[in-house]
């Protein structure tokens, strides 16, 4: 591995280092290495408290005495990274404003960046003639400092920049690359919210008079969008703009041949003849040496072929060249962009060319490619044949989902625009079926297939692909295999008896959802010697609306299109009444019937009898996730010496029994408790929930807090789905549940007071307790707020928990009792320390 200078660096061993920049005799190098050590810290979101950012801040002001220009450079960065407060700055504006009046061009360029960096609107005014003479300084260096100085301020003092027009405008005039690319880049943006400024520097501009490339890229973007904020942009007047990007495709430069070109295939309503000269040069391009040139051109083009495909023809036989580019980037965009301006004789060539491609590609390239197959398939029906075996053929290589996805996409809307393909894509779909690994793709497969397969010439051939399903794959596919042999029979009269002889094979599934689809399916159509409903009953039950598109679309999903009411079915069992325990497994509602129920359970328990009085019980603490075999959350209960944990368990698995269920705790990470009792559950049935209770003992009267590892053990039996009976022997089982902490909150309740101030000044003054503390960065004020809330468990007083929008400081005043029912207060002071620091007292 590669050696990084910074491995295992710390703050406070830097900030121990930085006492170098004190010494009397400075060390360049040394402070040098110290303050770029200081600056990764930064960089990495290492935070300095006030003091330390005051300290190394002072501490480098004193570089200043070096006359060695390397350390001045890293001092001017340091600065600027540091972004000192108002009174801070104060110390070091004079260093500063020396050096932005030194002879030394780089110390004035720098001194001006930063000052312009962190000096507020006040200090501006006093520097702002000094800055102005910078604008139109001869050393090149320093004019750019100011000109990037200026787009900086504004967005903070705008006011300052735009009295500084006449400077920069004669800064646009420089010969210096640089200089007239800055000035042009700040004039525009002072000017940019009057469109008759902006027309008229454009108009200045383009007569010729900018020599700098970069600038001439900028001036392109300008006029482009002067031409397409035009009202009349059709009219003659407007021509010299067109004239102007047309001639700058003449340029010596490629950047601005390029970015004339992409700018004119952009216009609105741009006309082929205008399209021309741009596509010329872009073809050009496609056979440059230099890898960026062909990607740009090849990119552009390829989006010129969305909306003029004709004007693109011309590129074909270059892009073709393209095809076999090292840089796979840019062979994709070769392939598409022929895909969609090749002519129908031009495709079995393509096909040849792209079968050789797709296995040098990553799949989100092969998508692409896919997707422009598509497109060219519904432009050449004709050509249906060749382009979806190329589509079947790749289906069988190897590939991910989201690319087998976008190829049974396209064959599936290829079989449904275009009737000619739909008896052979349909076959190709059942190929690869047989030997799909994609769950989600067979289904969708299997249901298009319900859909499309029995109106074919000869739906009988497809029925061999289906019922090889129900034999071979697993749940999920045999059902949906069952539910399309079920619409092949409903649809197709002659098919009837056979696929009643496959359903009838069915029900001897092992799968609870085979079995019943297969039943429910004779049922419907008659096969079980039931009274058959009608053909359009029969029909509307099998290939009625199920109120969301399955189908692939072009169109994006719209959530509107579900329906907001759900369509209920009468159930045709109800569970018994009273069979879900209330108030035990989830509390009831209201705190006081919640300890009292609490309370009087872990009474009736004798491990937990003489654990005295319970003081709190806290709210459910889930340790799985949802839709998992087992449900599990925990509640914490608090006693003056014990806690009790009550894990209340749900088996969501129909053909499982659980017996002897018990949870084994880790308390390594808990060093202050220590297990007294457990209390196992003895069976746990199907969608019945059961409780367990493991006690921990901790020293009376102490807030101890901890860690706890979790894992649920347990002995599972098969239960008969017909019979509902349990098997008698069963294994031993382990299921890992998540961790589990004791808080300080929880030992604390949320008792309100209803006068918090007379409360307070009730209270004695020994029992008063004052700290400051740093709270660090945090998102808002109010995030801070309800954090620490959280972190006490106590009730917010007189709504104190909402804080004002954009408010800097704030007042919450809490209340609860503590265990051993010690009443406690709280005013918490919170400020904003800078932008996002918050300070509480």
């Amino acid at each position: 591995a590669d050696y990084s200078p910074f491995l295992g660096i710390e703050k406070g061993a830097v900030l121990q280092e930085a006492r170098v920049f004190n010494d009397p005799q400075l060390d360049p190098r040394r402070c040098s290495q110290v303050i770029t050590k200081l600056l990764y810290l930064l960089n990495q979101g290492e935070t300095f408290t006030k003091v330390e950012a005051t300290e190394v801040f002072f501490a480098v002001t004193k570089l200043f005495q070096s006359k060695d220009i390397g350390l001045r450079r890293m001092v001017y960065v340091m600065i600027k990274e540091l972004s000192p407060s108002a009174d801070e700055v104060i110390i070091v504006t004079s260093s500063l404003m020396k050096d932005m009046t030194s002879k030394t061009d780089m110390y004035r360029a720098n001194a001006i960046r930063v000052l312009c960096r962190i000096t507020d609107g006040t200090l501006l005014t006093q520097i702002e003639r000094y800055l102005k003479q910078a604008i139109v300084d001869k050393n090149p260096v320093v004019a750019s400092a100011t000109l990037v100085s200026g787009i900086h301020l504004l967005q903070t003092n705008p006011e300052i920049v735009k009295r500084w027009s006449n400077e920069v405008q004669e800064a646009v005039q420089s010969r210096a690359a640089l200089v007239q690319f800055h000035a042009l880049a700040l004039l525009h943006q002072i000017r940019q919210n009057d469109r008759l400024a902006v027309n008229k520097l454009v108009s200045s501009l383009t007569k010729g008079s900018v020599r700098s490339p970069l600038a001439q890229c900028l001036l392109i973007r300008y006029t482009s969008q002067v031409i397409r904020e035009s009202a009349n942009n059709n009219q003659a007047g407007d021509r010299p703009f067109y004239d102007f990007l047309e001639g700058c495709l003449r340029h010596k430069a490629e950047m601005v041949i390029f970015e004339a070109a992409r700018a004119i295939t952009e216009l609105n309503g741009v006309t082929s003849r205008e399209l021309t000269p741009a596509i010329t040069v872009l073809q050009l391009f496609l056979s440059s040496s230099k890898p960026v040139l062909r990607f740009a051109a090849v990119r552009t083009l390829n989006k010129v072929a969305m909306t003029h495909p004709m004007a693109v023809t011309n590129c074909n036989i270059d892009m073709e060249s393209l095809i076999s580019d090292q840089n796979r980037s840019i062979a994709t965009l070769a392939i598409t962009t022929l895909l969609k301006t090749g002519n129908e004789s031009s495709v079995d060539r393509l096909m040849k060319q792209i079968t050789n491609f797709m296995s040098d590609i990553a799949d989100e390239f092969k998508i692409v490619v896919v997707e422009a197959i598509r497109s060219l398939c519904l432009k050449f029906p004709l050509k249906h044949r060749s382009l979806m075996n190329f589509l079947s053929n790749i289906l069988r290589e190897e590939g991910g989902f989201e690319y087998k996805k976008a190829i049974v996409d396209s064959i599936v809307i290829l079989i449904r625009d275009i009737p000619e393909a739909k008896e052979s894509g349909l076959l190709h779909l059942c190929e690869f079926i047989e030997d799909c690994e994609f769950t989600y793709l067979s289904t969708q497969i299997l249901h298009f297939l319900g859909i499309e397969g029995p109106k074919t010439s000869d739906p009988s051939k497809y029925i061999r692909y289906i019922y090889n399903r129900v034999h071979l794959e697993n749940a999920t596919v045999r059902a949906g295999a069952v539910s399309t042999l079920a619409k092949f029979g409903a649809m197709v009269d002659t098919l009837k008896p056979r696929v009643f002889v496959l359903l009838r094979r069915c029900l001897f599934d092992n799968d609870d959802e085979v079995r019943d689809r297969a039943t429910l399916y004779l049922n419907t159509l008659g096969g079980d010697g039931a009274v058959v409903e009608t053909g359009e009953d029969v029909k509307e039950f099998l290939f009625g609306s199920l109120d969301i598109p399955l189908e692939p679309s072009e169109e994006a999903f719209d959530i509107n299109s579900v329906p907001k009411e759900v369509k209920t079915q009468p159930l045709a069992e109800k569970k018994a009444p009273g069979k879900k325990p209330t108030g035990l497994g989830a509390p009831p509602a209201g705190p006081p019937s919640t300890v009292d129920a609490y309370e009087k359970l872990l009474s009736s328990i004798p491990e937990f009898a003489n654990f005295g009085k319970l003081f709190k019980s806290s709210a459910p603490v889930e340790l799985t996730e949802a839709e998992t075999e087992y449900a599990v959350n925990v509640v914490k209960h608090i006693f003056d010496g014990h806690v009790v944990f009550q894990y209340n368990c749900t088996n969501t698995i129909p053909e499982q029994l659980l017996e002897n269920v018990t949870v084994i705790v880790d308390a390594s990470e808990a060093e202050e408790f220590a297990e007294v009792a457990s209390k196992p559950l003895r069976s746990l049935p199907y969608d019945s929930p059961g409780q367990t209770f493991v006690a921990f003992e901790k020293p009376e009267g102490v807030p101890a807090v901890g860690k706890f590892s979790n894992m649920l053990r347990f002995i599972v039996k098969e239960v008969d789905p017909s019979t509902g009976e349990a098997e008698d022997d069963g294994v031993e089982d382990e299921y890992q549940l998540e961790e589990l902490e004791v808080v300080a909150a929880d030992y604390m309740l949320k008792v309100g007071v209803s006068n918090f101030r007379n409360a307070w000044e009730t209270m004695d003054a020994d029992c008063e307790r004052v700290d400051e503390y740093g709270l660090g960065p945090r998102e808002s004020l109010a995030e801070a707020v309800n954090a620490v809330i959280n972190l006490l468990g106590m009730q917010p007083c007189e709504g104190t928990e909402v804080v004002p929008n954009n408010s800097r400081s704030h007042t919450c005043l809490l209340s609860g009792v503590y265990i051993g029912n010690v009443k406690v207060l709280v005013r918490l002071q919170f400020g904003l320390d800078g932008p996002k620091d918050v300070a509480m007292k």
